[in-house]
């Protein structure tokens, strides 16, 4: 698959000249921050030198981010390319997996996405969120991403999981919060086994191992149990294949609980952290939460995830050489589509840093400027759930509050591997 019919440059576009513990530590904490600088002294292809011997050649235009995501399965390997995850998510992860192992995971787990699934998770994501909104202090500063991470976290442990109230329930919350409560240095750590003896990240391998044996519990139990009216995914899950490995179970559920909580937690505190500095915006949205125009409220929470990309690249390496952006890049190497970059591009979103959720009304955007959830076979199973979920917590809160700025707009974070608000999107709740 090929970007471009231009006469290709042998090798890798040029980079930053910095040593390699320089270029990990600024991808790693900075990205948000240095990605902008070096593709305008480097060009709309870049590559980063990372410790570990990876090589990561950033892309930006959409025709090539379009080019990599309908490339051969078997030649970009999403897998590979997320192989820093595997410690966490497990090698059966459907990020983890690549070509046909992928694909055969992928068809076991759609039809608790589609869309009759999600219109029957709706009801319960509705009483989840109200039951958190309610609880916000009034009238005083305040973290909104705090409160986005425990109902989201709930969600996906009363909704995909399916977990009673409990002794069980209890003990897992915490330990969730504290695996992915971690810095971009800690992520790093995964890919050198050695660091796990050693603290801290010896502290973040006993809270997983924790968590998993929660999990196993929770998959024994729920084998042996009526599953003829439950319809959460684990549940979905055994019933499709009761056979179904405890690890594959495993690695399917924590991947849905990491990916799919905190991502979405940190799109709906953007979204909030917005509202609150535009107030036209936020009256619109108001009006939307008391007519219930869903479509509207979605546009918000994509337009936050353009503005404020919660993850800023994603990853492919490729097991032959390709033609990339004009170069012939070897293979090994990892293609990384720059969703931070493509999304933050006046060509194809003008005024970029202006919040406008019209940008999705009445309005197909092109291919490949708008990815947060990737792209083709690759592109993520819960993006439905994702926005569906956000549609629904932001009109519990839109219903009840209006929302007022805190300080000076909150510049972009690493966590894990998120970009978070660094003060947690705080705002001031009031009754409407």
């Amino acid at each position: 698959m090929t970007a471009d019919v231009r006469t290709p440059v042998e090798g890798l576009p040029p980079g930053p000249r910095l040593p390699k513990v320089a270029q990990t530590a600024l991808f790693l904490r900075s990205r948000a921050r240095v990605s902008p600088r070096w593709r305008r002294r480097y060009g709309d292809a870049f590559t980063v030198r990372l410790a570990g011997g990876r090589t990561v050649v950033t892309i930006s235009r959409p025709e090539d981010i379009r080019a990599v995501f309908a490339g051969a399965p078997e030649v970009y390997h999403a897998g590979e390319g997320n192989a820093i995850l595997a410690p966490v998510m497990g090698q059966e992860s459907l990020l983890i997996l690549d070509e046909d192992a992928h694909l055969a995971a992928r068809k076991r787990l759609m039809p608790a996405f589609n869309g009759a699934a999600l219109r029957g998770y709706a009801d319960m994501m509705a009483e989840l969120a109200e039951a958190e909104v309610s609880r916000w202090p009034l009238d005083r500063p305040f973290r909104t991403h705090a409160s986005m991470n425990a109902v989201t976290l709930e969600i996906i442990l009363r909704v995909v999981f399916g977990m009673a109230e409990g002794e069980r329930l209890a003990a897992l919350r915490p330990l969730i919060n504290k695996v992915t409560d971690i810095g971009p240095i800690d992520v790093l750590g995964w890919s050198f086994p050695k660091l796990k003896h050693v603290w801290p990240w010896k502290r973040n391998v006993e809270n997983l191992k924790a968590a998993d044996a929660l999990l196993y519990e929770e998959i024994a139990e729920r084998r042996g149990a009526d599953l003829t009216d439950r319809n959460d995914v684990l549940s979905r899950l055994l019933k499709a294949d009761p056979d179904a490995r405890a690890v594959e179970l495993r690695d399917h559920m924590m991947t849905l609980l990491l990916a799919g909580h905190e991502t979405t937690a940190t799109a709906l505190a953007w979204s909030l952290h917005e509202l609150s500095r535009n107030p036209d915006v936020l009256r619109k949205a108001q009006a939307a939460a008391d007519a219930e125009d869903h479509e509207y409220l979605q546009a918000v929470t994509k337009e936050a995830m353009r503005s404020r990309p919660v993850i800023y690249g994603v990853g492919r390496r490729i097991t032959e050489p390709q033609v990339i952006a004009g170069h012939r890049i070897p293979a090994g190497t990892v293609i990384s589509p720059c969703i931070g970059l493509v999304q933050d591009d006046p060509e194809h979103h003008p005024d970029p840093r202006a919040f406008r959720p019209e940008r999705f009304i009445g309005a197909s955007m092109e291919s490949g400027t708008w990815i947060p959830f990737g792209g083709g076979v690759r592109r993520c199973i819960g993006a439905g759930f994702s926005l569906q979920e956000a549609g629904i917590i932001l009109r519990a809160i839109l219903l009840r509050y209006d929302l007022e700025p805190v300080g000076a707009p909150e510049p972009q974070q690493a966590r894990n591997i998120t970009q978070v608000p660094r003060r947690g999107a705080r705002v001031i709740a009031r009754r409407r």
